[in-house]
């Protein structure tokens, strides 16, 4: 007998993948065949699927069903931000400035951990970036961007400061700060970004710190910005 409760909880079963069998990239019981075993209702079980598909905890597609992935905070903290932001304009700022702080507290513990491999990466950022700035025409290195300040904290072994960075970046995609912003601007962010690098590769982290908070004192300076004061 179905029963239309809460007694299954599907992110309690998603979070036990290992002890009921399921592990990440796993396809998982469609929900015809869970309803069958835990006696709850189809659509009981397809409300929490649509809450764990929101979460970014599960993908649904038509001939794979469903599977279970890896835990990111990223997609809870975003659909939050995003609704926060639509309903104020201040709270993208307000985010950010926790996104500068989040990025301040977690710097040293973060480049302790960069490889040598990583540095390779963040000065090839560097280099297509500043490639892509002079090039005719000026391409606007948006995604390099991102891509430079997450690959900095990547290896912290804390998912919630990870998700709150990957969040901030989609947030900063969604307010249009990804648009042109001026050649002259977009060369000073990726000065910074150089001697930033360049920093970390001398194991000047101290250096890299002090760099990375003039670095963030642009973005109070951008052209848009001085023009609505």
């Amino acid at each position: 007998m179905l029963k239309d409760t809460k007694s299954f909880d599907f992110l309690k079963f998603l979070a036990n993948g290992s002890s009921n069998g399921h592990k990440n990239g796993d396809r998982l019981p469609s929900l015809e065949a869970l309803s069958a075993e835990y006696g709850v209702s189809i659509s009981v079980l397809r409300e929490q699927l649509q809450v764990a598909r929101a979460l970014g905890l599960v993908e649904v597609r038509p001939r794979t069903g469903i599977r279970r992935l890896p835990y990111s905070f990223a997609p809870a903290v975003r659909e939050s931000l995003f609704y926060a932001m639509a309903r104020e304009n201040k709270s993208f700022d307000q985010f950010a400035n926790l996104r500068r702080h989040l990025e301040r507290a977690y710097w040293q513990e973060a480049v302790e951990k960069l490889t040598a491999a990583d540095i390779t990466e963040l000065r090839d950022l560097v280099k297509t970036a500043e490639e892509m700035l002079k090039g005719d025409p000026i391409r606007v290195p948006n995604a390099e961007h991102r891509e430079f300040h997450i690959a900095i904290f990547r290896h912290l072994e804390n998912p919630f400061v990870v998700g709150m960075l990957e969040a901030y970046w989609d947030a900063y995609e969604r307010v249009g700060l990804t648009r042109y912003t001026g050649l002259a601007y977009q060369e000073q962010v990726w000065d910074y970004h150089r001697r930033i690098v360049e920093a970390i590769a001398a194991k000047l982290f101290e250096k890299g710190h002090q760099l990375l908070n003039e670095h963030f004192e642009l973005i109070d300076k951008r052209p848009e910005r001085a023009n609505k004061e």
